[in-house]
């Protein structure tokens, strides 16, 4: 095994790479509770199938990543898309060609066609020399604050008031102006809980144990059983079938009619797009956070693999029955914990199998173990910030967008795009004015016209 994964080679050992991989099932585990709930939702997908399709698409393809490129990333269906897949199929009932849930998933699988193409001709992988280090840099911070973002989210610390009311109904206002993001309702168990599962993981940190994060989750689950606190129940495993119901899988449903009179062609594109950048700013914000762009030719090696694996997962997830498969952000989380080979998504992805069968075991994890997780992978990807020249404004600038876009419009793709134009029209004005050091790769080019187009034609949603 250690021969397998070149676990000396890497600096790592079996126990850590093990102990890294449950740490990112722990972190992720949620999306197999709300990917049901998103594509079950008004009569689209039945939840059950999507639940099966989601175990299996995520333990099969993150078995696949660290088996065949040896990474630590962890795939499974993404956040933000599921929802796009959802809310295209729901908005589309009320026009006079409604997009099914079989043509939905007909988009996904072509998009992963798409995908494949772009990955076997090595353009997706012209995009790790065609990026300037810096808005690579900036990818893993802005992914840092985006995954912190989640965790204040999920876990209550922060809400988000819409015209100045909260999801609790309370109306805020600071200094006049009605405030979007502030702090949450403290008098709650599952901020408490969060705010003690941070302590525990920094305290842990601090003593420099291995497996802090995993140590804190796995406490704070445990801590929840407290009477009193009661956010961890074993109510919920009664009467639960714990075996896998695999004939319930919507298997290749699939409805390609209607493909150009649907608006299914926008789907497809949108799936693409996003897609397309949300995986690059995960997997090099990940392979920078475990080092392997130390050596740059590894590293652009290495993702150029990972990018074939998102490829096939994205239509390998549309043929088990759900939306677009992805690299997870939260695979962080384990290269945190010291992942550095693919044991560490071996490890993951066969707790997703596992949890077929244990399914209601793998839901007891409360937002809150998995919320203080988070906002300490925030911390720790936020360290790359220090390789940013900020004084330079031509590569500072596009960085601060990268940045600053990912977490306030909660959409990484918004992040990279913005950074992308930004850089080429500030790199091409100082290639004007006589300043040659930044060079704009003709890739980068296309990009700055796709992400123009893609904006003034399909809009920001997505």
């Amino acid at each position: 095994m250690e021969r397998f994964f070149k676990l000396k080679e890497l600096g790592t050992n079996v126990r850590t790479e093990i102990m890294a991989g449950l740490t990112t099932f722990m972190t992720m585990a949620y999306i197999l509770a709300v990917n049901p709930s998103i594509l079950g939702g008004e009569g689209l997908l039945d939840p059950y199938a999507v639940f099966l399709a989601t175990a299996l698409a995520a333990g099969i393809f993150t078995i696949a990543m660290g088996l065949f490129v040896n990474f630590p990333v962890a795939l499974a269906p993404g956040m933000g898309l599921n929802a796009f897949f959802a809310t295209t199929v729901i908005a589309s009932k009320a026009t006079d060609h409604p997009i099914t849930p079989s043509m939905g998933l007909a988009a996904v699988f072509i998009s992963g066609i798409i995908f494949l193409i772009l990955t076997i001709t090595q353009i997706r992988q012209i995009l790790i020399v065609a990026i300037p280090d810096a808005l690579k840099h900036a990818i893993t911070v802005g992914i840092g604050l985006f995954i912190t973002i989640i965790g204040l989210k999920n876990s209550g610390l922060m809400t988000i008031a819409v015209d100045g009311v909260t999801a609790d109904g309370q109306y805020k206002e600071l200094l006049g102006f009605q405030s979007i993001i502030h702090m949450g309702n403290l008098e709650n168990s599952t901020v408490y809980m969060t705010i003690a599962g941070l302590a525990i993981i920094s305290i842990l940190m601090v003593l420099k144990i291995r497996g802090a994060i995993l140590y804190g989750i796995l406490l704070v689950t445990l801590l929840g059983f407290i009477p009193g606190i009661d956010i961890v129940s074993f109510d919920s495993l009664k009467g639960q079938d714990w075996v896998p119901q695999l004939d319930k899988l919507n298997f290749w449903d699939f409805d390609f009619a209607d493909l150009l009179t649907t608006g299914l062609l926008t789907a497809v594109a949108t799936f693409t797009f996003v897609e397309l950048f949300d995986t690059f700013g995960t997997l090099v914000g990940t392979a920078n956070r475990a080092g392997f762009f130390k050596d740059k030719e590894k590293g652009k090696k290495i993702v150029g693999k990972a990018m074939f694996v998102d490829a096939v997962a994205v239509s390998g997830g549309a043929m088990l029955g759900t939306s677009t498969v992805t690299a997870y952000v939260e695979s962080s989380a384990g290269v945190a914990a010291g992942g550095r080979s693919g044991l560490t998504a071996v490890s993951t992805g066969v707790c997703f199998i596992i949890a077929l069968f244990l399914a209601p075991v793998a839901l007891l994890i409360p937002p809150s173990a998995t919320s203080a997780a988070l906002i300490i992978v925030g911390v720790l990807m936020l360290q790359s910030v220090k390789e940013i020249d900020f004084s330079d404004y031509v590569v500072g600038i596009p960085a601060f967008l990268t940045v600053a876009l990912m977490p306030f419009t909660y959409n990484i793709a918004n992040g990279i795009s913005f950074g992308v134009v930004s850089y080429v029209l500030l790199a091409f004005i100082a290639n004007l004015a006589g300043d040659k050091k930044h060079r704009i790769h003709w890739l980068m080019w296309v990009l700055f016209f796709v992400v123009i187009a893609r904006y003034a034609f399909v809009g920001s949603q997505g």
